[in-house]
């Protein structure tokens, strides 16, 4: 089960995820990040992962595309603070390895003219 509450305050809305993020809750995550996001007006936008129990893979994945799209994160637990730790690494790696393939690519194109 997973529980999704949201918290509003002049300066921030948060999504405050209790319980377990595995299939089929980890849709319903999304579903509320697009309608919290679509009303942020100005706001930052925070996932609260403090009184999450179990992170499944596809967990991490959502997890992930919300790094990705901008959400700050507020854990308390050390699962949580892991899972945060390793996506963030992950995220870098992907980046460096994103830019490498675009200079490979540029490379490319200058040999073929």
């Amino acid at each position: 089960m997973l529980k999704i509450s949201v918290v509003d305050s002049r300066t921030e809305r948060r999504l405050v995820l209790e319980g377990k993020l595995i299939a089929p809750w980890v849709a319903e995550l999304r579903t509320a990040w697009q309608a919290v996001n679509e009303e942020i007006n100005g706001r930052a936008l925070v996932v609260d992962l403090g009184n999450l129990a179990v992170i499944s893979q596809e967990g991490e994945n959502a997890l992930m595309e919300l790094m990705t799209q901008g959400a700050k994160f507020r854990c308390s637990g050390v699962l949580t603070k892991h899972v945060i730790q390793q996506l963030r690494l992950r995220s870098k790696r992907d980046s460096t390895k994103a830019i490498q393939a675009g200079q490979s690519r540029g490379r490319d194109d200058q040999g073929q003219k």
